[in-house]
């Protein structure tokens, strides 16, 4: 019972970060289209980094939330989880946007998710 209370922690953790950052990537793309259009522009780089940080802390948090017996450890298991997805799908896809942009999206992701963590522990009175 264990195990399993520790992959749903896991795959709740998961999917907020992947619905809130599809949402947000959907409502960046129909409140700034031109954002969208030819070669990345500063702005766009700047929001989607702020966007997915912070959707890795919000996924980072529901882990550590639903993982209440080990917090912080289930949160870091998601980082190391989102690092290696994240590096995969940078590696394996074609994309238009610069290669300096993708690895530092794979780089402030894990530590999102870690610092969501450290949230909840903050939250929780245990830091």
């Amino acid at each position: 019972m264990v195990i399993v209370h520790a992959f749903l922690a896991l795959l709740a953790g998961f999917a907020t970060v992947v619905l809130l950052v599809m949402a947000m990537t959907i409502l960046l793309a129909r409140l700034a289209p031109n954002w969208t259009v030819g070669a990345p522009r500063r702005g766009y780089i700047f929001v989607t980094l702020s966007y997915s940080y912070l959707a890795a802390a919000a996924g980072g948090y529901v882990t550590a939330w639903i993982a209440a017996a080990h917090p912080l450890e289930h949160a870091l298991v998601l980082g190391i989880v989102v690092l290696l997805l994240s590096a995969a799908a940078t590696l394996l896809s074609p994309s238009r946007q610069p290669t300096s942009y993708q690895l530092v999206l794979v780089a402030i992701m894990p530590l999102g998710v870690v610092f969501g963590g450290l949230l909840r522990l903050r939250v929780l009175g245990i830091l």
